[in-house]
């Protein structure tokens, strides 16, 4: 598998993909792109965990009332899901503007802007990590309640 490209090396190549006068400005459009998908997937994310966190309020009870593994994992997966909505909606979803990486050069300019986007995406990441862990431990919950409960 190719090493991925280090945001300097990236930044030089963009550059070259596109000529002229507004060179800059397509670069940064074209990465605008790619920040829209960060946030498309963001907001899954935040609506798979607040349909988890609603689904919790109104079956969470009965199921907690099947025994104590059901109990536990329920409790962890609401941990882990409201972990990754804090992690979301502190980090992930924080707004920043393309127009505040503007610097003298473009090419460093857009080394911020592409340095910036990988920190969204290892957020992503982690965002889903805890989300995937939460939805696990919930499911198990649920699981072991239509095996034992009433």
């Amino acid at each position: 598998m190719d090493r991925p490209l280090g945001a300097e090396e990236e930044a030089s190549r963009l550059l070259d993909l596109f000529t002229g006068e507004r060179r800059l400005g397509e670069a940064i459009e074209f990465m605008r792109h790619h920040f829209d998908v960060i946030q498309a997937r963001s907001q899954l994310l935040l609506t798979l965990a607040t349909l988890a966190l609603t689904i919790t309020g109104f079956s969470g009870p009965k199921i907690a009332q099947t025994n104590l593994f059901a109990r536990y994992s329920m409790a962890l997966g609401i941990v882990f899901v409201l972990s990754a909505v804090v992690i979301l909606l502190l980090g992930g979803l924080r707004i920043r503007w393309t127009t505040q990486f503007l610097g003298d050069d473009s090419r460093e300019t857009l080394v911020r802007i592409i340095r910036y986007r990988n920190h969204k995406t290892r957020l992503y990441f982690v965002e889903l990590g805890l989300l995937v862990i939460g939805l696990s431990a919930y499911v198990a919950s649920v699981v072991t309640y239509l095996l034992y409960g009433p």
